[in-house]
């Protein structure tokens, strides 16, 4: 008997621009519509989208792919959001849990996985620079 894990297709790799642009907008849809974090976005920093992607996509190409699109300092950003709301653990944890689901929803492989602890390296770096310990 053929289980049906046995006829799931394996998940591409994570291996180019096309991807990063799949992963960036399937994530932010799943952000604005999260009960911990969408707010902020929607909210507190009401994003423009049509600026916003293209910046994250720049951002991520550039440090999974070396693509030297990125300039910015996301550092200095989320400094000034603190500045307006506590940026607590729950939230920096709720960015990481949406981002890991995505990337495991979509890809696979050695750049998945680098995409994951590379989050994981930049959510725990601005906890510690701006977030707010309860």
């Amino acid at each position: 008997m053929i289980s049906e894990t046995d006829l799931s297709m394996p998940l591409p790799p994570l291996s180019s621009e096309e991807n990063v642009s799949l992963l960036i907008d399937t994530f932010y849809k799943k952000v604005v519509k999260d009960p911990v974090i969408g707010f902020i976005f929607t909210d507190v920093v009401s994003l423009s989208w049509e600026k916003h992607i293209p910046i994250m996509n720049r951002f991520w190409n550039s440090l999974l792919f070396g693509a030297n699109s990125y300039s910015g300092n996301p550092m200095e950003k989320h400094i000034a959001l603190a500045k307006k709301i506590p940026l607590t653990e729950e939230h920096f944890n709720r960015w990481l849990e949406l981002w890991k689901t995505t990337v495991r929803e979509l890809f696979e492989g050695p750049k998945a996985d680098e995409a994951i602890a590379r989050a994981a390296n930049i959510a725990g770096i601005m906890f510690l620079k701006v977030g707010t310990k309860e």
